[in-house]
């Protein structure tokens, strides 16, 4: 039996794992992609200690600390998580059972969709949720980004290397990306940058074609675009959480207290999918709150063994 296991290997479960690792518990690291969402970033330059790297080199960087550690990394999507009688028993999706005193949900979270007619239909035939991973599929293509936010604005600048135009568009009263992405998107000489108040359709034959996007004065456009990136954010992925009966809050997040805890015994959660670092969603508050997780679990268990 392990000590802990940590589901999820982005950077809220990697950075437990190399305190895990330093406090010598005994811990298994499961995700089913090792870096997590954060390999979808073509460029990051918050991070402390990088002026800019990829997403992918960063999270490259931390999963070798992790395993030059001593960590164990296992590739692999979490179907069950079971209570027993001294813990947890975890159960892959390729039937494997791992078992643990102690587990910390650092799930991430999953792209949000729009919901808009055309959008199941044409994904992966237009529609994308990742331009660091579609980009050169569109290279000399006309393409839209939805959105507002900085994941927005830095995917319609990578597009930008790739494709013959780029549309930003935003719904009316969201645009908040940072504003040393304005002046990037404006070097660019390839971006339009344009809101709307509702889209109305994605149509196309077997491909998309375009889309169709309503004005806040009724105005309505249509823009003929070979692919369309949608960046509107994500949403928490706690299905296995909540089956192993962990509170979540309104908006679906793990609600946790100072110590990473949540209101089920030796259940812990850290990173995006938690209420906690005042929903701020940073690689550096994930990380941390991943080190606050395995640094409580740690005092717990040595207490537990004397």
């Amino acid at each position: 039996m392990y000590d802990l296991i940590i589901i999820g290997a982005g950077p809220a479960g990697l950075g437990a794992s190399i305190y895990a690792s330093r406090y010598k518990l005994n811990h298994v690291v499961l995700g089913a992609e090792i870096g997590g969402q954060v390999i979808e970033a073509w460029e990051i330059e918050n991070y402390a200690g990088h002026e800019s790297i990829s997403g992918r080199e960063l999270m490259g960087l931390f999963q070798k600390q992790s395993q030059e550690l001593g960590a164990t990394i296992v590739q692999a999507m979490v179907a069950k998580v079971l209570r027993t009688f001294d813990g947890f028993e975890i159960i892959t999706d390729d039937g494997k059972k791992y078992e643990s005193r102690a587990i910390i949900f650092a799930l991430g979270m999953k792209p949000r969709k729009m919901n808009i007619p055309g959008e199941d239909k044409y994904v992966g035939k237009g529609i994308s949720y990742c331009a660091t991973c579609d980009a050169m599929f569109f290279r000399g293509k006309d393409v839209a980004v939805i959105g507002g936010g900085d994941s927005a604005a830095t995917a319609a600048i990578h597009l930008s290397e790739f494709a013959n135009s780029v549309q930003l568009l935003y719904k009316e009263g969201t645009k908040c990306y940072e504003p040393a992405w304005e002046q990037e998107i404006i070097k660019s000489g390839k971006i339009a940058v344009a809101s709307f108040e509702k889209i109305n359709e994605l149509h196309g034959e077997e491909k998309l074609a375009g889309l169709i996007y309503e004005k806040i004065d009724g105005e309505k456009k249509e823009l003929a675009v070979d692919g369309v990136f949608i960046e509107i954010g994500s949403v928490p992925g706690v299905v296995i959480a909540k089956e192993l009966g962990v509170e979540t809050d309104e908006q679906g997040y793990i609600v946790v207290v100072q110590d990473q805890s949540t209101n089920v015994e030796n259940v812990y959660a850290a990173g995006d999918v938690t209420t906690g670092s005042n929903k701020f969603r940073q690689i550096i508050t994930a990380v941390a709150e991943g080190a606050v997780a395995t640094g409580s679990i740690y005092k717990k268990l040595k207490l537990t063994k004397k």
